[in-house]
């Protein structure tokens, strides 16, 4: 099992955001994690990266107890996310704003980061762009960026929030093609995601929160085709 997650409790005074959410992910597994807004899918992110520290439960990583690691920490160990809105390093190109991930996210020699950073970039769609300016970009590409700089660290665990969101359909498919050969090259995924179908295409499994509690898991048609999640989508009963 690479991650575990154990009945995580996460409140803000008397708001409870995350209400005892168990789940794992195997290695090279795709997961996806939906509900609506409110349910606490980010939060879970920011429990999992560190960024939030939770007031009960536990998070494992590789069997090895990680819920007290600081977020540098667990970046180090393999763990890193994309934002649902991307923040590039406006004033630096799309190639520096890579290294900086590989340098100080993962801590690589600039001969290795340089070369692993080339080969993001051409994954990802951005390498013709790679001395673009990150504040520069359109949409679609800070889209690609945000991602780029996450496997920059070159991550065991990515984590990807809503990163289809605002796309054009076009854009969506191809961003969506990014992801799943990212899949394919080995890369754990957990994927937040509000645009079911692009969800669905590369994901085997999905977790189901509603009001920060986990409601619904399985294989995820089988999931999507349960009254109660497509009562939570479409605001009525099915």
């Amino acid at each position: 099992m690479l991650l575990a997650l154990q009945d995580l409790h996460k409140a803000y005074g008397s708001l409870v955001v995350t209400d005892g959410v168990s789940l794992s992910v195997t290695q090279g597994e795709a997961l996806g994690v939906i509900g609506p807004n409110g349910a606490g899918k980010t939060t879970l992110f920011g429990l999992i990266t560190g960024a939030v520290r939770p007031d009960a439960g536990s998070i494992r990583l590789d069997g090895q107890d990680i819920t007290a690691l600081p977020a540098a920490q667990r970046c180090l160990a393999g763990i890193c996310r994309s934002h649902q809105i991307p923040h590039p390093f406006e004033k630096l190109t799309v190639f520096e704003n890579l290294l900086v991930g590989a340098c100080f996210g993962r801590r690589m020699r600039e001969a290795d980061a340089a070369d692993w950073c080339a080969e993001v970039l051409e994954l990802t769609g951005l390498l013709p762009k790679a001395n673009r300016l990150g504040g520069s970009l359109t949409l679609l590409d800070r889209k690609r960026l945000e991602l780029a700089r996450a496997l920059a660290t070159r991550p065991r665990l990515l984590l990807l929030d809503e990163i289809a969101g605002g796309l054009t359909e076009a854009e969506c498919q191809a961003l969506v093609g990014t992801v799943a050969a990212i899949h394919r090259g080995g890369t754990t995924i957990i994927w937040i995601e509000h645009i079911v179908h692009a969800l669905l295409a590369v994901v085997g499994r999905l977790t189901v929160l509603n009001f920060g509690r986990k409601i619904a898991e399985g294989e995820a048609r089988g999931v999507m085709d349960l009254a109660e999640v497509r009562e939570i989508y479409l605001g009525s009963p099915v």
